[in-house]
């Protein structure tokens, strides 16, 4: 197949890291993953070409979209995004279109999306089947009835399939998008999206940072970095209360798109203390995560299935702009996966003595039932399942 794979990450990475687990996934098949945040550094498989529209991006109150080159205006640069992604279609003609998160949520980028779908649906660049890439919990909206209704109108009218990066064990759609019962194409749950650790990868990371056994690891983590801070600099402060004759290392990692001044304090006051580096990004997250005895993070999609993916004890803090991460926490803790950070504990001696007990666990004491093979399941039913569903054209 030929796939056109489009998501649009606004604020933090987890979407678009989340898109490229399930890309790699699809390896038999030549993809396009066309972005539009601000720039990600990585390494792409060699079958995934980036597609990189000129770039948007969301202020942390989810007020305001914005060109992340400050010099152009908003309008301009969305009749660019609009021309170029019809003409990727005219060029690719693709077999496939799958959308992460809309129609459920990027409501902002309806002005490039919507006349693509349309297109699509007129058969403009031959038979290309669309489908809703979309992730396990939803933010809630001001006018929640309103809100389904518009996405149940447009997903029934231009997607086939609906794709749900979860485990309906763990958490089901129907919790956050009460309109199920008016999906007309089908729902597909394919457990939830993780990379999977290297059987040796946390010790081998520990050998070349010389940190021993009986010596301590803590990984601080706060996504994409534009949220977050107070979290690191609670874990910075708490690091330094930590009990024991024990030789700690603290790692911090920031986010790439934490601003200038706010790492440059952090890194200053970083430098001070014994065995704590400070770096904005890694490549080698999950063997920082595999090799760590302790995380502490925000409680995005992406660093939660990271923790249940090496079995890392960890606090979470969820982000308080909406809901999605403080239910996600919740019925992680619930299972005893993780614990749950409210505001009050980021005090230091508080944080400190969270992080002592929760470093006093044995590693992997509980392992749930919970499918992380949500990349693997995605591609084996894009390549088996989708072609079934000819039954499922809309109107």
């Amino acid at each position: 197949m030929k796939i056109i794979h489009y998501c649009q990450h606004v604020l933090g990475i987890g979407h678009y890291f989340r898109s490229l687990e399930i890309a790699r996934a699809l390896w038999r098949h030549r993809l396009v993953l066309v972005s539009g945040g601000p720039a990600v550094e990585v390494q792409l498989p060699a079958h995934v070409t980036e597609c990189r529209l000129p770039g948007l991006e969301m202020d942390p109150e989810f007020a305001t979209v914005a060109p992340t080159d400050g010099s152009r205006s908003l309008e301009d640069v969305q009749q660019e995004r609009r021309g170029l992604l019809y003409s990727l279609f005219e060029k690719w003609a693709p077999d496939l279109f799958l959308v992460e998160l809309y129609p459920f949520g990027r409501k902002r980028f309806g002005f490039e999306l919507v006349p693509l779908l349309e297109a699509i649906h007129g058969n403009h660049f031959g038979s290309v089947k669309v489908v809703c890439s979309l992730r396990d919990i939803l933010v809630e909206k001001r006018d929640q009835p309103g809100y389904e209704q518009r996405v149940l109108a447009l997903l029934n009218r231009y997607f086939h399939a609906l794709l749900v990066h979860a485990d309906p064990r763990l958490v089901s759609l129907e919790e956050t998008f009460y309109s199920t019962g008016g999906i007309r194409v089908p729902i597909v749950y394919t457990g939830f999206v993780a990379p999977k650790p290297g059987s040796d990868m946390g010790a081998g990371l520990r050998t070349r940072l010389g940190i021993r056994d009986g010596e301590t690891l803590v990984v601080a983590s706060a996504g994409g970095g534009r949220v977050g801070e107070v979290l690191l600099r609670a874990v910075l402060e708490a690091h330094s209360q930590l009990e024991g004759e024990r030789h700690r290392f603290l790692y911090i990692f920031t986010g790439p798109f934490m601003n200038e001044d706010s790492f440059n304090s952090l890194t200053k006051k970083a430098a001070s203390a014994p065995g704590v580096r400070v770096g904005r990004f890694t490549s080698e997250f999950l063997s920082y995560l595999a090799a760590a005895d302790l995380s502490v993070s925000l409680a995005g999609y992406n660093t939660c299935m990271n923790i249940l993916a090496v079995g890392v004890p960890a606090l979470v803090w969820p982000f308080g702009q909406n809901r999605e991460q403080r239910v996600r926490a919740k019925k992680l803790a619930a299972l005893g996966v993780v614990t749950l950070l409210n505001d009050q504990d980021l005090e230091p001696w508080q944080l400190a003595k969270l992080m002592e007990e929760v470093l006093s666990r044995p590693r992997g004491s509980t392992t749930p039932s919970i499918s992380l093979d949500g990349a693997q399941e995605t591609a084996r039913w894009l390549e088996e399942g989708l072609g079934k569903q000819e039954g499922t054209t809309n109107d």
